[in-house]
């Protein structure tokens, strides 16, 4: 079936990024890899390329585009590679639709323009240690100073994609306890400088997986946020972390699905040239078997990837048919990818080999925005169970 999603422009934008990784990133993996971050200078590069730009308003600089194709072409892209581009995609894909959404023309002047460029990197910090998934249950507080000039911010954040080279963070807080009533009330969305005093970043997490993607502990001690950085209105921060999850969950589905295609790319590759028992492995029927079944499954999966798209572009995405798209794509992705590991034999679990490092990439899909249990019950719920 012919693919009818992206037109000339995307395919032109998928060419020039292909390019780009061939050039300025396959050559320089290993080494980030080994670091467990990419460079701070190749977010400029990023900027340059303009990949923060695109759904950037013309005014701040960017080319005033509404649509999610271009992020489907990097991601599906940077898996057909084998790469990834480190915190990049919090910075996009998490952070800007928030500014975007709440910030006021003042804060979108002074955010911008750096945002574009990457001489500004931003990351969102929600998760908290023992806390989860029960965002409602947040330690971290922001106490309005007598003045009502600053916050005064204390408390600490695990598991923050980008937070090693982050210059500003989303940080979810509480502003005022919660009532008896509504655990969800009083939380509220700041924007932090990570030069102020009493900011600290921690452990850079030593991952299974996302290697090159910084994660971090951060923590706050007596930080001072101007109120100018309140993002949106006091103590509705949990409203507005629910109205970007379908686009976030559709980010990972459609990760997971390019991860999915580009398993059955690499596995088909190296079951050609590997030679057992006197002739190649794809000569064998159980392998031809299994490569098509991963082949149906993955067509499967762009089929949902696309009319997710579709849906989010048009403004028609609803949280159950993002939560849909995630556990569907990313079930399929972990079965895909193991039986392509399977394929490898023992050169799969090397490292070295592609298929071995997208197998621990792949795991926390399952996890992240949201766990799978997570979008069974959402489904369910919309379903009237």
């Amino acid at each position: 079936m012919q693919r009818k999603i992206f037109d000339e422009d995307h395919e032109s934008f998928r060419k020039t990024i292909r390019q780009f990784i061939e050039a300025e990133v396959v050559p320089h993996y290993e080494e980030w890899y080994a670091a467990g971050l990419v460079p701070r200078d190749f977010y400029a590069k990023l900027g340059e390329l303009g990949v923060f730009s695109i759904e950037v308003p013309e005014e701040f600089g960017g080319a005033g585009l509404e649509t999610f194709k271009y992020e489907a072409v990097m991601a599906e892209e940077t898996a057909r590679a084998g790469v990834t581009f480190g915190g990049s995609g919090v910075h996009v894909l998490l952070c800007l639709p928030y500014i975007k959404m709440l910030a006021t023309q003042e804060q979108k002047e002074r955010w911008l323009p750096k945002f574009v460029t990457g001489e500004e990197m931003w990351a969102i910090a929600m998760t908290e240690p023992g806390t989860g998934s029960d965002l409602a249950g947040m330690k971290t507080t922001a106490k309005l100073s007598e003045d009502g000039t600053h916050y005064v911010l204390n408390g600490a954040k695990t598991f923050i994609t980008g937070g090693v080279h982050a210059d500003r963070v989303i940080v979810c807080a509480r502003t005022a306890p919660p009532s008896a009533e509504n655990r969800r009330k009083g939380i509220s969305l700041l924007v932090v400088d990570t030069k102020a005093p009493g900011y600290a970043v921690g452990r850079k997490l030593d991952k299974l997986g996302l290697k090159t993607s910084d994660t971090a502990e951060l923590s706050f001690t007596d930080v001072r946020v101007p109120v100018e950085d309140l993002l949106g209105e006091e103590g509705e921060g949990f409203s507005y972390l629910g109205r970007n999850l379908p686009q976030e969950r559709l980010g990972i589905a459609l990760g997971a699905y390019a991860q999915a295609a580009a398993a059955i790319r690499f596995t088909q590759d190296y079951v050609t040239q590997r030679v057992v028992f006197g002739q190649p492995v794809a000569a064998f029927q159980n392998t031809k078997f299994e490569l098509a079944a991963c082949k149906a499954k993955v067509d499967a999966a762009q089929a949902v990837v696309d009319r997710g798209i579709e849906a989010l572009d048009a403004g028609e995405l609803t949280p159950a048919e993002a939560a849909s798209a995630k556990l569907f794509c990313t079930e399929v992705a972990a079965d895909v990818i193991d039986r392509c590991l399977q394929l490898h034999g023992g050169y799969g679990f090397m490292n070295e080999y592609p298929i071995a490092r997208l197998y621990a990439d792949n795991r926390v899909n399952r996890i992240y925005g949201g766990t799978s249990e997570v979008m069974k019950s959402i489904i369910s719920k919309d379903m009237g169970l």
